[in-house]
């Protein structure tokens, strides 16, 4: 029998499951070399920590690990239903207050050792979780692309720790409703297409990288809000909270079109109203910025999953249509 201790928390409903004790021993060296070790030896267990029966498609985890850069306090390592995760936004704060909840850290600023760079987090005695997240910047802006069935869209592609088109158009006479969480199959299968489309016609990131996330945007419930979002998920879930990472990459197209300043407060909501209050710094780069996202995370459970050699599913399964692996 093999045991793995977690804790679960959610942010602003997304939850992330944090990996504290019983996970693949990586070695050392950087999070982005340790991160292929962990898919090439060990997917079997971020397969047993996500998938079905003890998962679910939503779910993000994270492995604690040791830092290798000498001037952070603590290691992650993000992955989900999928694949594994550059840096992830929402998971950084459920695990910093999972750590508060283990009585590891107080209310300060704590350094996180990511697999795309470090990150600083600043715990609030309110129990407010601030990120300062990686650079991000806008990679290539009004983009237009042809769903097959649907029509023309046109949006940008910005990193904010992911890769991202976020939609900035629909097509001509596509009717749709409202940001609410009840049509979210909608929205589901539309983005499901989008990326498809995105792929087949050679639209990337930088460097050839694939655009996993796709974010939909619409007018927020809270007028004293900013926008409400929708955001599809590599694994064909969707996000519950406003993404982190999606929530960096459109600070960087607020940015580049000069609709947001330096400093200034973008409120986010999620498709279920759940908020990040964000902002941002100019990057030392040309064209970049360094996003900042508030939020906070509510420990739901703490648990000892087990690993039984006689369970045929003991590393998971991925239900059909997901786009899980198994």
């Amino acid at each position: 029998m093999q045991s793995i201790d977690v804790i679960d928390s959610h942010t602003g409903g997304e939850p992330t499951r944090l990996i504290v004790s019983g996970g693949p021993d990586l070695g050392r060296g950087p999070l982005h070399e340790r991160v292929i070790r962990f898919r090439e030896e060990f997917d079997h267990v971020r397969r047993a920590v996500t998938l079905e029966p003890r998962g679910s498609d939503v779910l993000v985890g994270g492995l604690l690990c040791e830092p290798h850069d000498v001037s952070c306090d603590v290691g992650v390592i993000f992955f989900n239903n999928v694949d594994y995760l550059g840096m992830c936004g929402h998971g950084a704060i459920g695990l910093i207050s999972s750590l508060e909840y283990q009585g590891k850290i107080g209310p300060g600023v704590h350094a996180i050792d990511t697999p795309v760079g470090k990150v600083t987090a600043e715990l609030a005695p309110s129990g407010l979780v601030s990120v300062a997240n990686v650079k991000s910047f806008r990679h290539a802006a009004a983009v237009t692309v042809d769903v097959p069935g649907l029509g023309s869209f046109t949006g940008d592609v910005a990193y904010g720790g992911n890769w991202f088109f976020l939609v900035t158009s629909l097509p001509e006479g596509l009717e749709l409703p409202k940001l609410r969480v009840h049509d979210h199959a909608r929205w589901t299968d539309m983005g499901v297409r989008l990326r498809a489309a995105l792929a087949a016609n050679g639209i990337t990131g930088d460097s050839g990288a694939y655009i996993d996330h796709v974010e939909f945007f619409g007018p927020p419930e809270d007028p004293a809000h900013d926008s409400r979002n929708f955001v599809l998920c590599p694994g064909g879930a969707f996000d519950r909270s406003p993404c982190g990472t999606g929530t960096s990459a459109k600070l960087a197209c607020l940015a580049a079109d000069g609709k947001l300043a330096p400093g200034a407060l973008w409120a986010q909501e999620s498709i279920i109203g759940s908020v990040f209050s964000c902002s941002y710094q100019e990057g030392s780069e040309p064209g970049t910025i360094l996003p900042t996202i508030a939020g906070t995370a509510f420990v739901s459970a703490t648990a000892s999953l087990v690993i039984d050699p006689r369970d045929p599913f003991r590393h998971g399964f991925a239900a059909a249509g997901t786009g899980a692996t198994e």
